[in-house]
């Protein structure tokens, strides 16, 4: 073929979209265990309230608990996943086979996030909860490569905003942060437990020079995106899917945005969005009707995760094959995204630079022909 004529771009399938390089700024590690692996390790600790122990049945359970349109279903999950994440010894394996998962689908560079704290029930105490992660993070890094697929991995520490450790999570934030420990984050019911209740521990992070998400605008709408940017000082928004409360569309589609939506998008502040999880807690109907469709058109700083792997049945390329489907877009958008979450990631702008340009560009490139 001559040097100059171009090659037809690949057609976008699920099966084209895995190869694609992928930023992942938003996932759980509770929220993402093979299910085979819940059930080897409910096992060996002796956990007998798992709903089956059969991995398909199992999968199942997860997935309709997630549908169910119950909260308590819903959390009800993360009671399974955390009994078994009590040892070294489970979190080294499920922080391993995490890193391998999403190196498998085309993940170059994630934040793996999880809450230190719900993993004592066994006296572990918390520096070595972390410690064991972040070697089981390592472990699944160097098997990814071994693999073919190579991933730089790194996590984010969680605190529960209804509990009131955050400083002391803070704290372990900074004492871990030469070692893959890339931010902080708080999760939890949104209702009854703003962010700033927590403003201690995000006002020494500042002190700190740290970064840090907090999960805001995905239930309870702008009262907690406003407090977790202009209270709190938040680098991102952990979903932040009801700031679209603050933009209306006109009759002739001309979308008027008020002032708290103008300052996100005007300050590029990125929205982690999860369009599966988001529909199974009903912030959206539909992919096709969720907010990432508007927010993407009016280029917000969207990007694309998948929050809890295991719960929603998802993937990154699901995520990115079923918003190609819904919404028609191209390599171009799904580049577009995946940029987009590498500039937010919490990484010295050189190494985020060194990504985009040896390993995201050219394999987008490459799918475009």
């Amino acid at each position: 073929m001559p040097g100059n004529v171009r090659r037809m771009p690949t057609p976008l399938t699920a099966e084209t979209i895995v190869t694609a390089p992928k930023v992942l700024l938003h996932d759980h590690l509770d929220g993402g265990l093979r299910p085979a692996t819940l059930i080897d390790l409910a096992d060996e600790v002796g956990y007998r309230d798992l709903p089956s122990t059969n991995v398909p049945d199992l999968a199942r359970w997860f997935s309709e608990s997630a549908y169910s349109g119950s909260l308590e279903r819903y959390l009800e999950t993360f009671t399974h996943t955390t009994a078994v994440m009590q040892t070294r010894e489970s979190l080294v394996r499920v922080a391993s086979e995490c890193v391998q998962d999403l190196a498998a689908d085309g993940v170059v560079y994630a934040e793996i996030r999880f809450a230190p704290e719900l993993h004592t029930e066994r006296n572990l105490p918390l520096t070595e909860v972390v410690q064991a992660v972040l070697d089981g993070v390592a472990a699944g890094t160097r098997a990814a490569i071994q693999a073919g697929h190579p991933i730089r991995a790194r996590i984010l520490l969680t605190a529960m905003r209804h509990a009131a450790r955050s400083r002391e999570i803070a704290e372990l934030c900074i004492a871990f942060r030469d070692q893959e420990v890339a931010g902080f984050d708080i999760a939890g019911a949104e209702a009854g437990f703003p962010p700033t209740r927590h403003l201690d521990a995000f006002e020494y992070l500042r002190r700190e020079n740290a970064h840090f998400t907090i999960h805001a605008g995905e239930a309870f709408g702008l009262p907690s995106i406003w407090e977790a940017l202009q209270w709190c000082g938040a680098d991102r928004l952990g979903h932040g899917v009801r700031i679209v409360d603050d933009i209306k569309v006109d009759r002739d589609g001309t979308a008027e945005l008020g002032l708290l939506a103008a300052y996100v998008r005007d300050k590029r502040i990125p929205l982690e969005m999860a369009p599966t999880s988001n529909v199974q807690t009903g912030a959206a109907s539909s992919i096709a009707d969720h907010p990432i469709g508007l927010l993407t058109a009016l280029k917000f700083r969207v990007t694309v995760n998948t929050d809890n792997r295991l719960m929603s049945g998802c993937s990154m390329t699901s995520e990115m094959t079923a918003l190609s489907e819904a919404f028609g877009y191209g390599w171009d958008t799904l580049q577009w995204y995946t940029i987009n979450a590498m500039k937010s990631a919490f990484l010295p702008f050189a190494e985020r630079l060194t990504i985009i340009d040896n390993v995201i560009k050219p394999g987008y490139d490459r799918l475009r022909g």
